[in-house]
């Protein structure tokens, strides 16, 4: 029995799914009744312009066949040979600790490093800042709802991280045969089944709140120990070497394993680091804006006539440009199909934004950033920092918390008022809580960030006619979009400074997003179990 992969296969909105092996038959010309298994491994959209939007899929099949086809291509189809390869980490701990490897965080990297820690026989301590999600979700409320900010608990810190306040999307472009594996340990979580074939995953904040607290009951069950509100305010180093580590200033833990994944909001422990003598350095990021349209005006620009038709999901889009400066990107960033854009804040008098979605993405409104490239020269003032890229976002997210009224309401305006730089009324309140202030955001960002938005959403409108109108709201300021810190690591995953430090996901800057951030959290608990204590 063989087994292969198809790319390619199509069928109509309205297609029965017995066509797609129907059409895997016919291609690997064989009958039908010499297919063993099926399994759908992929399914997207195609929506371009002036065609009925139809679905394409992937398919791993195994067949009755003796000979081996590779890389066989036709008719828009891709056959090829699937080999074996592992699809979820099966590594165990070479000598059993004395003491227990610590993980700081419990966003997608912490809790993947753990569960990858605990099912390889060394299940770790979980210290996280913030409170568990059922808490942490009454804080944020009364954030969203009255502009009181808990500078402890808010949607960056706490159990599951920033991503449980977001759409819950599991997109990545990394080809890591693990991918399968986390999206099959949310499923078992409570995710819908879908995300493992979906090519656009989404769980939804609403089900990801079930799903994180699932995965921490998981957690225990496989011996960890978890603790809420336990920031990590040190580190006990000797020589180069990680004793252990401190909490709120008081309790001393030993440990000689360390995985930081404390997330890219936690300033005060970036500036411990410094302090300590971990080598960090600035690196890349973006900012920008949130834009509002309409969902029924995207489902318009991408499915054309077809919008409304049941099988299709509320549209979504991705847009790039390259205006005036070749080296400096502006794109479109985290999408949110009928979602809600929500503040962010961590700290108090700043004003940050993301959108979110629930799990059926029912809203009147689509969002997305609107961002551009920042690189660390743009904000290296007059001294090389490795932390100036903190510095410079904290300063545009006070300005934008003045703009916003100096309530965490967050500064507003109409699209094509902002491309004109004049004043006038919203097209609409918008979805952001706690609430917006009409203001010009020219004031909101620096200038070389404000004229390449200008210059990248005309160049959007060429690309997806209509994405420029005066029923779209701009809101400000979106900064969070990836961390502007890299905590440097060697290749064996341990800080190059500190042996026993082990920096991980978004915060330690080498992730972005849930998917990413969960597999670096595995890569790192494979060198740990590799190298043993």
């Amino acid at each position: 029995m063989i087994t292969y992969r198809v790319s390619g296969l199509t069928l109509a909105l309205d297609g029965d799914i017995e066509g797609l092996k129907e059409q895997v038959a016919s291609a690997l010309c064989i009958p039908q009744g010499d297919i063993v298994s099926f399994q759908i491994v992929k399914k997207s959209i195609d929506a371009r312009k002036r065609r009925a939007p139809r679905f394409v899929y992937t398919v791993d099949v195994s067949v009755r066949k003796d000979e081996v086809l590779r890389g066989v291509t036709g008719g828009g189809m891709c056959i090829e040979f699937l080999s074996e390869i592992p699809r979820e980490p099966r590594l165990s701990v070479k000598i059993k600790p004395s003491r227990k490897p610590v993980v700081v965080g419990c966003g997608p990297a912490g809790l993947f490093a753990a569960l990858t820690l605990a099912r390889g026989g060394a299940p770790p301590l979980l210290l996280e800042r913030g409170k568990a999600v059922p808490e942490r979700v009454i804080d944020v409320q009364t954030f969203w709802e009255k502009g009181v900010l808990n500078t402890e608990s808010h949607v960056h810190y706490g159990e599951g991280g920033a991503g449980t306040f977001s759409d819950g999307k599991l997109t990545s472009r990394a080809k890591n045969p693990y991918t399968f594996w986390v999206k099959r340990i949310f499923v078992d979580a409570g995710a819908s089944s879908e995300i493992l074939v979906d090519a656009r995953p989404h769980i939804g904040t609403d089900r990801l709140r079930e799903v994180v607290g699932n995965l921490r009951r998981t957690l225990i069950d496989l011996g960890c120990e978890i603790r809420f509100n336990s920031r990590i305010t040190d580190l006990l180093i000797h020589r180069g070497v990680l004793r252990g580590v401190v909490v709120d200033g008081g309790e001393d833990i030993a440990t000689d394993c360390l995985v930081l994944a404390t997330g890219q909001s936690a300033e005060d422990t970036y500036r411990m680091l410094y302090a300590r003598g971990v080598r960090l350095e600035p690196k890349s990021f973006a900012i920008g804006l949130r834009v509002e349209h309409p969902q029924e005006l995207i489902d318009s620009m991408q499915y054309g006539r077809w919008k409304g038709h049941p099988g299709l999901p509320p549209a979504d889009y991705f847009l790039t440009a390259r205006p005036g400066e070749r080296e400096r990107s502006v794109y479109t960033f985290c999408v949110c199909p009928g979602g809600n854009v929500i503040g962010c804040s961590s700290e108090q008098g700043g004003v940050v934004t993301n959108g979110m979605s629930w799990s059926l993405r029912d809203g009147i409104y689509a969002n997305s950033a609107i961002v551009v490239t920042v690189h660390p020269n743009d904000f290296a003032g007059t001294c090389a920092h490795p932390l100036n890229g903190i510095s410079f976002r904290r300063c545009w997210e006070e300005k934008a918390f003045v703009l916003g009224g100096g309530n965490y309401h967050a500064p507003a305006q109409g699209m094509v008022d902002f491309l004109r730089d004049r004043e006038g009324p919203l097209p609409h309140p918008g979805t952001f809580l706690p609430g917006v202030n009409p203001a010009p955001l020219n004031c909101a960002l620096p200038r070389f960030v404000v004229d390449a938005l200008k210059g990248g959403i005309h160049r959007f409108e060429k690309k997806m006619r209509g994405f420029l109108t005066g029923e779209a709201l701009l809101t400000g300021v979106e900064t969070r979009t990836s961390s502007p810190v890299r905590i440097v690591r060697g290749p064996d995953g341990q800080s190059v400074v500190v042996e026993g430090l082990y920096p991980c996901g978004e915060g330690a800057g080498y992730a972005g997003g849930i998917i990413s951030s969960a597999l670096d959290g595995i890569r790192i608990a494979e060198h740990i179990l590799v190298k043993g204590f």
